[in-house]
């Protein structure tokens, strides 16, 4: 059960990292998304270097009119699986989620992201078919990150994508690895 429970940690990013995330090499703390798994005892967290920078995140709008839409997906032993609700964290570029980000995707587990980091991620669910869309946006450079509920009951590793939007713009991404 705990198995089932772990998220791979990924964002740079994204988002907690990004942004103000959860769990490592289970899904990202430091991507700012919910704690979809648990982080086992004997995994250690990684402490962050970078403070978290109250005057960079103060300039950040927090929504906006863009969006970013796509399907999420991973390929597993020779076949592509789809995310099937699973979370999506949308995440500003910093220089604190970038740090997250990159500790994430070398399958550290990284300490929590501070909370005022995550009234700027944005968090959704695919659908049933792997499908997201983040409304309600402000302009800016993302982290976009998830991880993906395999057939086998494991995680797999954080999915991530630096993306940019315009004001009022919509991009479509896929998500995949």
């Amino acid at each position: 059960m705990l198995r089932q429970l772990r998220t791979p940690l990924a964002l740079l990013l994204c988002t907690a990292a990004l942004a103000g995330c959860e769990s490592a090499t289970r899904i990202a703390d430091s991507i700012s998304m919910p704690d979809f798994g648990i982080t086992e005892p004997s995994e250690q967290r990684v402490e962050r270097t970078v403070a978290f920078p109250e005057a960079e995140y103060a300039e950040l709008e927090k929504t906006g009119s863009s969006a970013i839409k796509g399907r999420m997906s991973y390929d597993w032993q020779g076949q592509t699986v789809y995310a099937n609700g699973d979370g999506i964290s949308v995440a500003p570029v910093t220089t604190y989620s970038a740090e997250a980000a990159e500790l994430a995707l070398s399958g550290k587990t990284v300490e929590r992201a501070d909370s005022r980091a995550q009234a700027y991620t944005h968090i959704v669910r695919t659908d049933s078919n792997g499908y997201f869309n983040a409304t309600g946006l402000p302009s800016g450079t993302f982290y976009v990150a998830g991880v993906i509920k395999l057939p086998d009951g494991t995680r797999s590793p954080l999915i991530l994508s630096q993306v940019q939007v315009g004001r009022g713009q919509t991009r479509s991404i896929e998500l995949s690895r």
